[in-house]
């Protein structure tokens, strides 16, 4: 018979392929486990590439997008969590151990003889269930100012609780919540911009209002100005010498190279003549600027800002309502930008140059201060969710409480729908029950805590009407949610129980899996 597969190309079919799928992704799902709730741990990610950078982190998205993976089913969930980030920046973690819980449960199934199928309609009958159970008993302060920025400000806490800013979480709370009220309803977070700046501790960070660049002002240009009209560009202002390295030129004497580089000069000094002419005092340019336009500018008293960073340029322009310009023929069909006051601060050691009172009001810097290199970068990951999920809340304002409380509403109500419901179905929505209580379980275990205890505790107040209980991990015991101020945005929420449905239900689909024979390269000998 004809092979129909190239040689080395592995095709596992029925079982084998559906284990196999399972088991790759209950591995990844146990790997990020650990760093989920209040008292998750930390992972240390080492790179074997050059400079063996380190990271250190919790954040469940940041740890799967560093690995390499070689299963396919668990590359699904990578994925997954990465959506979950750029979609609402909170939950990595709790998507993921959800997936991988409903594959748990679903293996439990598939050997009790259930066909795939069968589990699946159960398993979206049990999501759908789950999602209106949450939809009842969400709450909305949009109409009440007050009570809407405490509730930012839970939601805040309860994000930021489970980083490495736990300990001042009030502090980055307050910092995230100005930050977002000032984007006035935008989830544009290109206009807050987080400068990393290692020395003092977290507690030094501010939130400043305008634009801070990580620049220097040179020597003899103007320290402050005010009303600052200011042109963006990307352009080359490097060419007032004759490069020697690549150019060809003879000559039979000295006077003639003079010549040349007088020739040079004089286009550079038209140049700038020309940049003058859009009638700026302040001119930022993304490449360098040598000595020579430096003094012409420095000469009519505008302040010229090379090499600022790629994206530090792109934000400024966005920020001072500019754009970036690199032909300056035509001055009138050049956007300027413009803000207030430019002036030079100090943070810690480092000079830097301040953009107040830019056009677009809402823009506003995060100086973050730490420990170290590693510090920082992690309270950056921290901050970065705190405000994807505040942003998101701003625009739907509906709100749960957390602490495992959402996941044991779920349970109930999908346990309710299980009872109801005839034929092998119930077994799968039983087993999406279960999946639930396992993010308040893992949460308890996480702690130190007796998880069978504190879930059996709670199953029975979740009983009573209107309940609020949840895991308090700090007391170790079942708390009252309302009073702790535990918040979620239930916008996070329905993106873990949707993705790690649809994941779970794509993983439970495979019945073969192909891998494909490698390309040979061939000798070339």
């Amino acid at each position: 018979m004809e092979r129909v597969l190239k040689d080395d190309a592995i095709d596992e079919k029925g079982e084998r392929a559906r284990m196999a799928s399972f088991v790759g992704a209950m591995a990844i799902a146990d790997l990020v486990k650990t760093t989920l709730g209040p008292k998750g741990m930390d992972k240390i990610l080492q790179s074997t590439g050059r400079g063996r950078s380190v990271t250190v982190t919790n954040d469940g998205a940041t740890i799967l997008k560093s690995l390499h993976i070689d299963s396919p089913a668990a590359k699904v969930l990578v994925d997954i969590s990465k959506v979950q980030d750029d979609e609402v920046g909170d939950g990595t973690t709790s998507v993921v151990v959800l997936a991988g819980e409903l594959l748990r449960e679903a293996e439990k199934l598939v050997n009790m003889k259930i066909h795939p199928m069968t589990i699946i309609a159960g398993f979206r009958m049990a999501a759908d269930c789950a999602r209106n159970a949450l939809l009842q008993r969400t709450m909305d302060n949009k109409e009440n100012t007050d009570k809407f920025r405490a509730d930012l400000m839970n939601i805040a806490m309860t994000t930021l609780s489970s980083k490495i800013l736990s300990q001042d979480k009030e502090y980055f709370a307050e910092l995230a919540v100005d930050a977002v009220l000032r984007l006035k309803g935008s989830t544009n977070l290109e206009a807050i911009q987080i400068l990393k700046k290692p020395g003092g501790s977290l507690r030094d960070s501010f939130l400043d209002e305008g634009f801070i660049l990580d620049k220097k002002i040179g020597i003899g240009q103007p320290k402050r100005i005010e009303n600052a009209k200011i042109l963006v560009a990307n352009t080359a202002m490097d060419t007032d010498k004759v490069k020697i390295y690549g150019a060809r030129v003879r000559v039979d004497s000295m006077s003639k190279v003079a010549d040349i580089e007088a020739a040079e000069k004089q286009k550079m000094r038209e140049k700038v003549q020309k940049i003058i002419a859009h009638g700026i005092n302040c001119f930022v340019n993304r490449q360098l600027i040598y000595n020579f336009p430096e003094e012409l500018f420095a000469d009519v008293g505008i302040l010229a800002i090379e090499h600022a960073d790629f994206e530090g340029i792109e934000r400024l322009a966005l920020v001072t309502g500019g754009e970036i310009a690199s032909t300056f023929d035509n001055p009138e069909s050049v956007k300027l930008g413009h803000c207030k006051v430019i002036e030079e601060i100090m943070i810690g050691e480092d000079r830097l140059i301040h953009f107040s009172g830019v056009k677009m009001g809402q823009a506003c810097s995060i100086v973050l201060r730490g420990a170290s290199e590693h510090v920082l970068d992690e309270a950056e990951r921290s901050l970065h969710d705190a405000l994807c999920v505040l942003s998101q809340t701003v625009n739907d304002t509906r709100c749960l409480f957390g602490g495992g409380w959402p996941e044991m509403v779920m349970a109930k109500e999908v346990d309710e729908l299980a009872r109801k419901t005839p034929g092998k179905k119930s077994h799968a929505i039983d087993a999406f029950s279960r999946a639930l209580q396992a993010i308040p379980t893992t949460i308890a275990d996480n702690a130190g805590l007796d998880s069978a205890e504190l879930i059996s505790q709670l199953r029975a107040e979740h009983h009573k009407e209107n309940c609020t209980a949840g895991i308090d991990v700090i007391t170790g015991s079942v708390g009252d949610m309302q009073k702790l101020g535990i918040q979620e945005s239930f916008k996070v929420k329905q993106a873990i129980l949707l993705s790690a449905t649809e994941a779970a239900e794509m993983i439970l689909r495979v019945d073969e899996i192909i891998t494909c024979a490698p390309r040979r390269r061939e000798d070339r000998m």
